[in-house]
């Protein structure tokens, strides 16, 4: 990796050149799929990712309500993405209600039917992504009516969590932080994606059988460019902001 001054007038950037995809290889590939070209980050912190969230989603819902996606595998941390996004939109006057998409999981029956550790049935099958869609997503769309209920599903005591439907305001805000979110169709105005390579993601999950959940989502969905707002969180407190793709 070198460090680049002055690349399309963003001095500090990190530009991964072709130097460095040969010497990181594999695990390069794998992050970025089959993404032609190089990708540009530059320097940020939790705050400034935060504040550019909160922005893009009062511009995409000016007069009518706004859903966010925060995605990102769980040591990527997307819930305290989520709430610091929360919190501003509160400040500013936006109402927020705050949703875990591991509150929409499928009951064990039919997560585990393949066994407790499948990448593949992570990636498919566990997120209810029909009541996501019905009780969070669509309500708050075009002709919506502002009804969401925030969260289904106990996954750990395996029940429904019984909570209260939420009544939002037109210019309410819904902000779901969840892993494996994007590519799957799911209404949403912003959507953002924590990103670590292959390595530091191995190293900091405790739930090694996942990993090949999250190089199938990279190498199909390739959330580091889809999104519209993307960072690299190798080192949570060193965050680095997605610019664009070169060729």
């Amino acid at each position: 990796m070198q460090m680049s001054e002055g690349v399309s007038g963003h001095p500090g950037t990190l530009l991964l050149t072709a130097r460095a995809h040969r010497h990181w290889g594999r695990g390069v590939i794998e992050l970025f799929g089959e993404q032609d070209g190089d990708v540009r980050f530059s320097p940020t912190t939790q705050e400034k990712l935060a504040d550019e969230a909160t922005q893009s989603i009062i511009v995409a819902g000016r007069g009518s309500w706004s859903r966010a996606l925060v995605d990102g595998a769980p040591p990527t941390d997307p819930g305290r993405l989520a709430d610091a996004i929360a919190e501003r939109l509160r400040v500013l006057g936006r109402p927020a209600v705050r949703v875990r998409a591991a509150d929409f999981l499928r009951p064990a029956s039919l997560r585990f039917e393949r066994g407790r550790e499948d990448p593949d049935a992570r990636y498919e099958a566990w997120l209810d992504e029909g009541a996501l869609r019905r009780e969070v997503l669509d309500p708050l769309g075009p002709g919506g009516s502002g009804r969401v209920l925030p969260s289904l599903w106990d996954a750990a005591a395996d029940r429904a969590t019984r909570a209260a439907y939420v009544s939002l305001p037109e210019g309410g805000v819904v902000v779901v932080d969840g892993e494996l979110l994007l590519g799957r169709g799911l209404p949403h105005e912003v959507s953002v994606h924590l990103s670590m390579t292959p390595a530091a993601l191995a190293r900091r999950t405790d739930e090694a059988w996942a990993l090949p959940a999250y190089a199938r989502y990279d190498a199909e969905v390739d959330p580091l460019a889809v999104a519209d707002i993307a960072a690299r969180v190798d080192d949570p407190r060193r965050p680095a902001r997605r610019l664009s793709a070169i060729g």
